[in-house]
């Protein structure tokens, strides 16, 4: 199950990774309602956390958590961007980074090849 980016193992340059959604430091578990598919950049920039700083109202938020949550509710695409929907949604594609210009790139190209999502 893809579940940060929606970037297909197909169309990376590097093997995707299986994430701990809550890091095993944390308390999480290497069971599989812990467990999420993610792409190499996705997985280096979420690293072990599971929450982040909201840049405007400086409150904690937690990150999207595709075992207990749909993607489409947090997020939609536009213009090749991933664009959050809720808060959640806006603190987790601000800290993976979805829309650094070189994924942003590599989503064009795959939406015009009829490849992305």
């Amino acid at each position: 199950m893809l579940v940060y980016c929606l970037l297909l193992q197909d169309f990376s340059i590097y093997t995707h990774e299986v994430d701990h959604i809550i890091a095993i430091k944390h308390g999480g578990e290497s069971s599989l309602d812990n467990l999420a598919l993610s792409c190499l950049s996705c997985n280096r920039h979420k690293g072990s956390d599971f929450a982040t700083l909201d840049q405007t109202t400086k409150e904690i938020v937690p990150l999207f958590n595709p075992r207990r949550q749909i993607w489409d509710e947090h997020f939609y695409i536009k213009n090749a961007n991933i664009e959050g929907k809720t808060q959640i949604g806006q603190a987790t594609a601000r800290l993976l980074q979805f829309n650094a210009p070189n994924r942003v790139l590599q989503r064009q190209v795959l939406i015009n090849q009829g490849q992305y999502p």
